[in-house]
C-alpha cells in the first residue's frame, strides 16, 4: 500500500464545504463517501488500472490537498479526484456568466463556491444509468448498494473484470447492458481522461457504441462522468422543464443558453442544484 499527498491551487472560486453539500444528496455516489470535519473521505476505483483507492480532501485557502492510498496508478487516482470534484478547470470566467445572467448569477449567489462534482468514473455513470432506467433512484441507490457490499473491494464498486465474471439477477436486459458496459470500461473507452481527451461530440459517439447506451445514457456519461465543463444537456427533462421556468418561453434554450459558454455544464447542475435546495 502506498501513499501520495499532494496540494494543487484551485484556479477561480470553489469551496469544498458547499460542494460536500450537494455530495451529501447525489444518491449514485453519496454511498462510497463520508464527510469530515474538514473535508471529504471517499473510496473508489481508479479508473485507469481499476484499483481500489482511498482518498482524502480537504481545503487549504485556495488550494485542495489529496491524499491518496492504494496500490496502484496514485497520480491517475490524484487526477481523477481533481476531474470528478471539477477542481481541474479554470473557473476565473465563472464569474462572467452570472454578469450575463441573472439566474445564474442568482445561483451563483446561493451556492458559492460550489463546482459540480460528478459520478467517480465514466464507468460508474454508465453503470448507474442502466441501473437507474425504470426504477426510482432508491430502489437503483439499493442495487448499486448491494453489488457494492457483495462484488466491490471494502466500498469501493465492482471492477469491470469482476462485473463480467459474476451472473447477475437483475430485471429487464440490465445484466447484458453492464456486461457491455463492463467490456468498454475493460478496453478503455470509460475513463475519464480518454473521454475528455475527446470532442464533445466524439465522446457522445463513442458512449453511445456501447449496447444500451443511448442518448440520455451518453449525456451522464460525458457530462457527468467525464466532468465535461461545457456541455448542454439535450436530453434531460427536470432540465427542459427547469430552464422555461426560470426564463419564461420567450426565447428558445439555445438562445438562453448561449450566456452560459464556456461553462454550459456547470451553470446546468447549477439549475438542479438550486431547484433541490429551494425543495422543489
Amino acid at each position: 500500500m502506498s501513499r501520495l499527498e499532494t496540494l494543487h491551487e484551485v484556479i477561480g472560486p470553489w469551496s469544498l464545504a458547499i460542494t460536500r453539500q450537494f455530495w451529501e444528496g447525489f444518491a449514485p455516489g453519496k454511498l462510497a463517501s463520508q464527510t469530515l470535519s474538514q473535508g471529504i473521505q471517499t473510496t473508489f476505483l481508479c479508473d485507469t488500472d481499476w484499483q481500489r483507492v482511498d482518498a482524502v480532501v480537504t481545503q487549504d485557502g485556495p488550494s485542495v490537498r489529496i491524499v491518496v492510498e492504494g496500490t496502484g496508478d496514485l497520480d491517475a487516482a490524484t487526477d481523477q479526484v481533481r476531474r470528478l470534484l471539477s477542481i481541474d478547470i479554470d473557473g476565473r470566467g465563472w464569474s462572467d456568466v452570472a454578469a450575463r445572467d441573472e439566474v445564474i448569477a442568482d445561483a451563483q449567489a446561493q451556492l458559492r463556491g460550489f463546482r459540480p462534482c460528478g459520478f467517480f468514473s465514466p464507468y460508474e455513470a454508465a453503470v448507474w444509468s442502466v441501473l437507474s432506467r425504470r426504477l426510482q433512484t432508491r430502489q437503483a441507490a439499493a442495487i448499486k448498494t448491494r453489488l457494492t457490499q457483495q462484488l466491490g473491494d471494502d466500498g469501493a464498486f465492482p471492477t469491470p473484470a469482476t462485473l463480467l465474471a459474476t451472473t447477475l439477477t437483475l430485471p429487464d436486459r440490465k445484466a447484458e447492458y453492464l456486461r457491455a458496459i463492463a467490456e468498454a470500461a475493460l478496453d478503455g473507452q470509460l475513463t475519464g481522461s480518454h473521454l475528455r481527451s475527446l470532442q464533445p461530440a466524439n465522446a457522445f459517439d463513442q458512449v453511445q457504441s456501447i449496447l444500451g447506451m443511448g442518448p440520455f445514457s451518453a449525456e451522464l456519461v460525458v457530462i457527468r462522468g467525464a466532468n465535461f465543463p461545457d456541455v448542454l444537456p439535450r436530453h434531460e427533462g427536470k432540465l427542459s422543464d427547469e430552464i422555461p421556468r426560470r426564463y419564461g418561453t420567450d426565447r428558445s434554450i439555445d438562445e438562453i443558453t448561449e450566456a452560459w459558454k464556456p461553462f454550459r455544464s456547470w451553470a446546468a447542475v447549477h439549475l438542479r442544484a438550486l431547484r433541490a435546495a429551494e425543495g422543489r
